[in-house]
This record gives C-alpha cells, structure tokens and sequence, in this order.
C-alpha cells in the first residue's frame, strides 16, 4: 500500500499519542479511585507486568505516571484481591508478553489460548505432552484445594525435589511446567501474592464461567484486539498495531480494511514516517501537552521501541541483561516525559532500608533546556520517592545532568 501524504505533522502526532495514553486527563483532586484506575486501563488497554522490583514493580508504575501517587491496594483489588464491593477488573494473560488486561477481554485472546493449547515455551509443552496424566492431577488438586502455588500442589501430591533443585529458577519441578502450560492454554488463571508469586486457579473460578465458555472466532477477535491497539496508540503503524498484542503484521493487515469500512480507523500519513498510519476515530489532538511524567521502561508509550523512536526521536534499550561494564545509562532507566518530548532519563533504585531513591545516573536528550528539566525531574522525583515510602532524594551517580539536577534536589529538599 503506496504512503499516504503527511495528514499530520510529527507533533501532532505525538500530541494524538499522549492524549490517546492517558496524559492529557485530569488528574485526581484527591486519592484516585478505582474510577480513575478505570479511566487509565481504558486508555492503555493493558498494562504490562515485570518482577524486577528495584523501584517498583513494573505494573504499577503506569498508574502512577498518569494520576499521581495511589494505593498499590487499588491495582491488587482489581487485579487479584476482589471484594463484593471491588469486583474483580483485570487478569493476567500473554498478551503484550506477560500483561493485565480487561477481564472481560478474555474471550479475546481465545484463539491464542488455542495456539498454546500445549503451552507456549517448548520444554513445558514437551513436558506436558509425556504427563497428561499427571496434569490431570495437578487440576485436581487445584480444584479442591484452590489458588496454589507448585510447591504446594507438589506436598500435596508427594512429590519431591533436591534442595539444588527448589532454589533454581531453570531447574523448576515439572508442575511448574504444567501449571505453566496450562495457564498459556487458559485451563488456568492466576492470581498472585504479596511477593508476586503466581498462585493458580481454574480459569472459571478466576474469570467466570461464561467469558471461559465464550467463543470468539479468530479473525473476530483480531479485528476487535487492532480497534483496541488503534485507540491505545491514537495513531499507529502497522507495526505499532501489530506490536501492542504481539500480533503477526498479517493478520492485522486483514482486518484493517475492516476497520476502516467501519469508521474506525482512518488511513493518514504522518510527517516523516516512512510507513502509513491509522488514526482512530476517537483519536483527539490537543493544541498542546503540559504533563511531566516518569517512565516504566514497560510503559505502554515506550515498550515498543521503534515507535518510541519515530514517535520521540528518542532511542531506548532497557540494559538489564547487558553487563555493568557496557551499560551506557543504567540498570534501570526510566524516560523522563516534560510537556511533549522525554527530555532526560533517569536510573533509580529504592534503596528501602535507607529510606532513599537514589538516582544512579542522570542523563539528558540533546537540544532540552538542563536547568527547566532538573527543575521539573526534581520535582517529580520527590513525589515518586514520597509514593515508594521513601524519604530523601539522593542524585550519586553520573551523566550530563547529574550535577544540575543534584542542586536542584538540594533546592527542592530546602525550600
């Protein structure tokens, strides 16, 4: 398909994709509410998860950067803690990797339970291709005793492992595996505990009986799970449509003629972009942006980083996996949004015991003015160290900003 011309200039872009995220909206006047956690997933549509807890754990970081510090109970009622007054909102699944998605958006993702009927990794599958038996058993015991954890369906099956084996992650008990595998299938939900730790469940028990029951044919569901991406991103490649769920390029090009004979998207070109886009049709473009904002490196504004690219001009790499020595920004950095542009980034730690965010490293993007970023980042750090329980700011590490931003802390923690 030929480019269209440039419908929208590269800012206006960006404007459409901030406000389709959420950072246009009113922040709370007082303590958010599952209402304004609500309006968030609505905007995001998902919310992508990660163990790392060095700061905070990547889920409830997006909630933060678009209402301000919240309850981290807010997000875990919705999530895995239901009450009669607090029903459940959000489940886990694959969808943009390991994410929290819209509880009634499980029918959704039916046909990639079926893909993964056997599991998604191939040693669990080949795991439960030789133990159908066994799992089987392992559903059993989930049935009568409730949400589990391996461990606990292993006592209750009397199965056994060396101490070598239990404290290795890659050398987990086969039940881990089939749990694994059948929660990839959807036979299993998930709910997790205070340490993060998955504890399964029958997926009826977990996200009720009809949406596991509900059937929705594939193409359907493809073309529903693209009108989502559409709204998320405001405007979007193919790629960046294909990217939000992880879906194949050309099964999002099937359904687009779809969408677009529908009124739900429109066929533009943004400035600069090598590649058409689809603007949605609730897709709103704001005269301008005034939002500061930290970054999870999972955010769905920047997690899929040729977007985050075109879009901000901005290159990314999260270097959790590269060795100390080769890292260029840090372990875990996160993008630093001012107004319209991520101006700077940041790698933060908590460091609890200490009552401290300590700022391991601050560097800042080319052509941002050092002394209204530090201003603004400094400020922004103060209310992300109040929201973690901390209690000071420590800037002790490098980078270009770090010494204006250390002053700017100091004025900060003076004032």
């Amino acid at each position: 398909m030929a480019a269209a011309r440039p419908d929208l200039s590269l800012p206006q872009a960006r404007r459409i994709a901030l406000a389709a995220q959420g950072f246009t909206d009113p922040l709370p006047t007082g303590e958010p509410t599952r209402r304004h956690l609500a309006r968030v997933v609505d905007r995001t549509r998902l919310i992508q998860m990660d163990s790392v807890n060095v700061l905070a754990r990547a889920h409830y970081l997006p909630m933060f950067s678009r209402i301000g510090a919240y309850d981290d109970a807010l997000l875990d009622r919705a999530a895995w803690r239901p009450t009669t007054r607090s029903p459940r909102l959000l489940v886990e699944y694959w969808a943009h990797e390991a994410a929290l998605v819209p509880i009634d958006d499980w029918p959704l993702m039916g046909w990639r339970m079926e893909e993964y009927r056997d599991g998604r990794y191939r040693h669990s599958r080949e795991i439960l291709r030789r133990n159908r038996s066994q799992a089987h058993d392992v559903l059993a015991v989930i049935a009568d005793n409730g949400p589990s954890m391996p461990r606990d369906i292993e006592a209750e099956l009397g199965i056994t492992r060396s101490a070598h084996e239990r404290g290795s992650w890659w050398a987990r008990g086969e039940v881990k595996h089939l749990c694994e595998a059948m929660f990839a299938a959807g036979t299993l939900s998930a709910v997790r505990s205070e340490h993060f730790h998955r504890r399964y469940d029958l997926a009826e028990r977990v996200v009720g009986a009809d949406r596991v029951d509900a059937r929705v044919d594939r193409r359907d569901a493809h073309r529903e799970l693209v009108a989502r991406s559409a709204a998320a991103h405001g405007v979007g490649t193919v790629a960046d449509l294909a990217d939000y769920y992880r879906l194949k390029t050309a099964d999002v090009r099937e359904v687009l003629p779809d969408l677009i004979d529908a009124g739900e998207v429109s066929l533009v070109g943004v400035d600069g972009w090598a590649e058409p886009a689809y603007l949605h049709c609730d897709a709103r473009t704001p005269r301008a942006v005034r939002r500061s904002a930290l970054l999870s490196p999972f955010d769905p504004l920047v997690f899929f980083r040729p977007r985050t690219q075109r879009l901000f001009d901005f290159h990314y790499r999260i270097e959790i996996y590269v060795p100390e020595h080769k890292r260029v920004h840090g372990y875990y950095v996160l993008p630093y949004l001012m107004d319209e542009e991520l101006v700077a980034r940041v790698d933060l730690k908590a460091d609890r015991a200490a009552g401290t965010l300590r700022v391991l490293s601050a560097h800042l993007e080319p052509g941002a003015d050092p002394s209204a970023v530090s201003d603004s980042l400094a400020c922004d750090l103060g209310r992300l160290a109040a929201w973690r329980g901390l209690d000071t700011v420590d800037v002790s590490g490098g980078g270009d900003l770090a010494k204006r931003l250390t002053a700017a802390v100091a004025a900060q923690r003076d004032a």
